[in-house]
C-alpha cells in the first residue's frame, strides 16, 4: 500500500493576539460623521457664533462740485466719515459741516440717519490751504479795528450811540420772538423773524444749510449770502432784556461791514454762530 505525501507546506498559524482580526472605522458612514461633529462642538454644549458681515451703504460725497463715490458701514459715525472725507478733499475733520438732510452730528451713526444708497452728502468747509491764503489785513483798517474795539471795551454795545439811538427809536418789537435767557436751542425749522436792522426795517433770518448760504430778508429784499465769505458774527444781551441779544453779522474784512439786527432771542444765538462759522473759527 502506498502513502502520498503532499510537497505543499502548511503555512504556520500564529495563535497570539496579534492574529485577531483588526476592525477598522467607516469614517464615511452616517453614524461616525454625526460622532465626529459632536465631537467638535463646545464642551459645553455651546457653538461657535459666526460673525455677521457689516453692513456697508454707497452714496456720494459733493465737495466743491467734485463728487465721490463712498462705501461705508452703516454703524459708522458722521465723525469717522469726516475722517475719511478730509482724505478725499483735503478739509480737516474739525473744518468740515456735512450736510444731509439738514446738519450731521459727530455722534450720529449712518443707520440714525437712514442713509440710502445713491445718497448725497454735501460737504461745507476750507482747506487748510485755503484759509493760509486769505490775505492780510490792511495796517490801516487794523490800526481802526483796534481802536474801535478799544473804545467797545468801554461801554456795552447797548449803550454804544449808534445801537442806543436805534433800541430808543424803534423798541421792542410786536411780533417779537418769546427769548429765554440762559438757554441754548438747535435753529428752529421756520425762519427767524420779530427782528428789525439799524434802520428799523423788519428782518428774519432764513439758514439754507444745503446751499451753504444765510438769507437775510426785510420787506424790499432778500440777500442770498455764502455762509463762508461771513468773517464773524458778534453778539452781547440787550442790558435790562438779557433774554434778547444785538447780533453783528461781519460781512466784509472790516468791522463797518457788519449788518446789526435786535432783538435776537437768546436760545439761538449759540446756534446761529455755529451754523455760520462752525465750531472751527478762524479770525
Amino acid at each position: 500500500m502506498y502513502s502520498v505525501v503532499s510537497s505543499e507546506k502548511t503555512p504556520d498559524i500564529d495563535c497570539t493576539d496579534s492574529a485577531t482580526p483588526t476592525i477598522t472605522k467607516d469614517e464615511s458612514s452616517p453614524e461616525n460623521k454625526e460622532k465626529t461633529e459632536n465631537e467638535t462642538e463646545d464642551p459645553g454644549g455651546k457653538q461657535e457664533e459666526i460673525e455677521q458681515p457689516e453692513e456697508l451703504v454707497t452714496f456720494k460725497v459733493v465737495y466743491n462740485k467734485k463728487k465721490y463715490d463712498v462705501s461705508f458701514s452703516m454703524d459708522s459715525s458722521i465723525a469717522k466719515l469726516k475722517q475719511h472725507v478730509h482724505t478725499l478733499t483735503g478739509v480737516p475733520a474739525a473744518m468740515q459741516k456735512l450736510m444731509y438732510k439738514g446738519l450731521c452730528k459727530d455722534d450720529q451713526t449712518l443707520r440714525d440717519l437712514k442713509v440710502t444708497k445713491s445718497a448725497k452728502f454735501m460737504v461745507v468747509g476750507s482747506t487748510l490751504n485755503d484759509v493760509l491764503a486769505v490775505s492780510a489785513p490792511d495796517p490801516k483798517e487794523l490800526k481802526k479795528e483796534e481802536a474801535a474795539a478799544a473804545t467797545a471795551l468801554k461801554e456795552p454795545l447797548c449803550k454804544q450811540k449808534l445801537h442806543k439811538k436805534v433800541l430808543d427809536k424803534h423798541g421792542k418789537p410786536d411780533d417779537i420772538i418769546p427769548g429765554i435767557k440762559n438757554n441754548k436751542q438747535p435753529l428752529p425749522l421756520v425762519p427767524i423773524s420779530g427782528m428789525y436792522n439799524k434802520t428799523g426795517g423788519k428782518v428774519r433770518l432764513t439758514f439754507k444749510m444745503e446751499l451753504d448760504q444765510l438769507w437775510i430778508g426785510t420787506k424790499e429784499r432778500t440777500d442770498k449770502i455764502p455762509m463762508g465769505s461771513i468773517k464773524a458774527v458778534v453778539s452781547e444781551p440787550i442790558e435790562e432784556h438779557e433774554e434778547y441779544h444785538l447780533m453783528g453779522i461781519q460781512l466784509g474784512p472790516t468791522e463797518a461791514s457788519r449788518y446789526w439786527i435786535y432783538w435776537v432771542p437768546a436760545q439761538y444765538v449759540d446756534a446761529i454762530k455755529d451754523a455760520i462759522l462752525g465750531k472751527w473759527q478762524f479770525f
